[in-house]
């Protein structure tokens, strides 16, 4: 007979919508440590303590969010949001993601381009652009951890990085190269390609889930053809009407007009979330338009790693710097031109992952089970991973060598991104603590070096 004890809970029958109002919100507020944290956080909060999903379902959705250009921690929020609670739900899932960190990253850009000279906080950033390299590799080898769960995908994420450190290759190429492994993969190995399958019961034994493996698909997740025009023209409707009035205001060249349609351009073009997208955003704001410089930039991504939400929100950073830098309201108030453009930013990147989660989820879950469409989704999952490498990789060569080879290496930058390394790897200190740690250590190594 079972114990009491040893029984499954029961399977959760609903959620208020206060209540997932409450958890998004605290989500928003608590989600540090990039995308890998937050995809953690996620599963421990909604899998394993609330059950309001599956881990089968989960990670199906996430497959698609990292399929998908943009934020794929955002993403899964609202995909998740939108599988409960309709569209009001996704709204508020990727809504609450994403306001918080907005409001924290402004200030914080403030503070960083009123007062970054000063050498105390010089000092500060001295020490925390390496613990974001560490930071990067870290958050690979835990997104690795759960994708490259055999020898074809680890070949992949192999080739995958070798393609874009090597030969340079775009991104959506690698996207469409690994889908097409995972076709043939899926044939000559379907086991390999199966997906992250888990059973309802988890060893830890979290028990039955609201959403679970058996849970049927609800009326507004069934696709239909005009639910699909529907979603997809209200979000081409706001895109036109934000356009419009930035044209009617600053003309086709101005520079807020500029920056909505470069970050569109990056929200569609770009694959694999933040790490990937941050080479092409690099690309454009610093060398094309010069918003911001490049020092500046990594600046930005530090920031970015210190605030909850998507670590894609260093656009908004990268907004705020360029309508600071560029005066875009008047030299007298040089703040609300940042605020301004990092608001603008912020749309622009996010409103095609909002169009795209809520246009396609109907689709992806009538695919669940589907070999032939999930063995696509896990081999890009994996080519993920060989391109955040690449991206550590990237970091490394601007904040170890800050003169190009030629220049020299900045020992104590490398000595202190070990230090960080470890600490994250072999004592698992969490992204605040290593930030927190690192910038004393660079503000100490200013004041008795002299930088």
């Amino acid at each position: 007979m079972t114990s009491p004890a040893s029984r499954p809970p029961d399977r959760p029958t609903t959620v208020e919508r206060r209540d997932a109002f409450r958890f998004w919100l605290k989500l928003g507020l608590i989600s540090f440590g990039g995308p890998a944290g937050q995809i953690a956080i996620m599963h421990a909060e909604l899998v394993e303590r609330r059950r309001w999903i599956s881990e089968r379902r989960f990670l199906h959705a996430l497959n698609y969010c990292m399929l998908l250009p943009g934020p794929e921690a955002q993403q899964l929020a609202t995909y998740i949001g939108w599988l409960m609670h309709r569209t009001w739900g996704g709204l508020v899932a990727g809504g609450l993601f994403v306001l918080p960190s907005l409001m924290i990253l402004i200030a914080l850009s403030w503070i960083y381009a009123a007062f970054g000279t000063q050498p105390l906080v010089a000092g500060m950033f001295h020490g925390i652009k390496p613990a974001v390299t560490a930071i990067v590799l870290h958050a690979a080898h835990r997104i690795g951890g759960r994708v490259l769960r055999n020898g074809w995908l680890w070949a992949i994420a192999v080739a995958a990085f070798l393609a874009i450190a090597i030969l340079d290759t775009p991104f959506p190429l690698i996207v469409l190269a690994a889908a097409g492994l995972g076709v043939i993969g899926a044939r000559l190995s379907p086991g390999a390609f199966s997906g992250m399958a888990h059973s309802t019961a988890t060893p830890e034994g979290h028990g039955p889930a609201l959403i679970d493996d058996d849970t049927p698909a609800p009326a507004h997740a069934r696709f239909t053809r005009g639910r699909l025009l529907r979603v997809v023209g209200v979000g081409l409707g706001l895109w036109l009407v934000a356009m419009g009035g930035l044209v009617a205001l600053w003309g086709v060249d101005g520079a807020l007009t500029r920056m909505g349609g470069f970050f569109t351009k990056a929200a569609l073009m770009t694959f694999g979330g933040a790490y990937a997208v941050l080479p092409y955003v690099v690309q454009g704001a610093v060398d094309q338009y010069h918003w911001l410089s490049a020092p500046q930039m990594i600046d930005g991504l530090a920031l970015g790693e210190t605030t909850p939400g998507p670590l894609i929100m260093v656009v908004a950073f990268v907004g705020f710097m360029g309508g600071w830098n560029l005066q875009l309201l008047g030299p007298e108030t040089p703040f609300l031109a940042g605020a301004l453009a990092a608001a603008v930013v912020t749309f622009f990147t996010f409103l095609p992952s909002f169009v795209l989660v809520l246009a396609g989820g109907p689709l992806i879950e009538s695919t669940r089970g589907n070999l032939r469409l999930s063995a696509p989704l896990t081999a890009i999952s994996a080519a993920v991973v060989g391109v955040i490498v690449n991206l550590a990789c990237f970091f490394a060569g601007h904040v170890f060598w800050p003169g190009g080879p030629a220049g020299g290496v900045d020992l104590p930058a490398m000595l202190i991104a070990v230090g960080a390394a470890v600490a994250l790897f072999r004592f698992k200190w969490g992204v605040l603590p290593v930030l927190g740690v690192c910038a004393a250590i660079g503000l100490a190594w200013s004041l008795v070096a002299g930088v």
